[in-house]
């Protein structure tokens, strides 16, 4: 298997993070995605009506798919993930939720986990210089060094992460869409 070049940077200034994060806009709120988010993270794990939430606004694509999950599935998977030490068991189990690849999953933990996640999406990758990563490359080794990257980043700019996030994605869609 040839190895995947994982260069990770930032297309624009640290500084302008702030500026790009302030003109984001999604057809979805943040609000209605985390609006429980608290009670989630105390819980320690999502319901089917959450999961459709958060399926939502990542892909409407997903709707359906993610409705076939039982309920009882989804509480013991996304427990699971939120309480779980293992770093590859917390993304990689999401996973077998049917509906939820990588992107979603990385959605999940960016919301609801009480630790730092970035939200995995061709949009950042482009912002990050790494357009030429396809969700088929998306594996463990590569979710660990982004996730390590952003976090890193996040950081340096003393940003937190939901901010990082929207300033990738608002570049992205920027400088793709003109």
């Amino acid at each position: 298997m040839k190895k995947m070049r994982t260069d990770f940077k930032l297309k624009f200034q640290t500084t302008e993070i702030d500026y790009f994060a302030s003109k984001y806009s999604y057809r979805i709120s943040d609000q209605e995605v985390i609006g429980n988010a608290k009670h989630i993270k105390n819980r320690g794990y999502l319901t089917k009506n959450e999961l459709q939430i958060i399926g939502e606004w990542k892909t409407p694509r997903s709707k359906s798919r993610i409705a076939s999950n039982s309920e009882d599935f989804i509480k013991e998977v996304t427990q699971i993930a939120f309480s779980t030490t293992s770093e590859q068991l917390r993304i990689e189990i999401l996973n077998l939720l049917t509906g939820v690849s990588w992107p979603t999953a990385s959605v999940l933990l960016h919301f609801y986990h009480t630790d730092r996640y970035p939200i995995l999406d061709f949009r950042a990758l482009f912002s990050l210089s790494c357009e030429h990563i396809k969700s088929n490359d998306y594996r463990f080794a590569f979710w660990e060094k982004y996730t390590a990257f952003t976090r890193s980043l996040a950081d340096k700019a003393n940003v937190d992460m939901r901010t990082l996030d929207k300033a990738l994605w608002q570049y992205s869609n920027e400088q793709q869409n003109s």
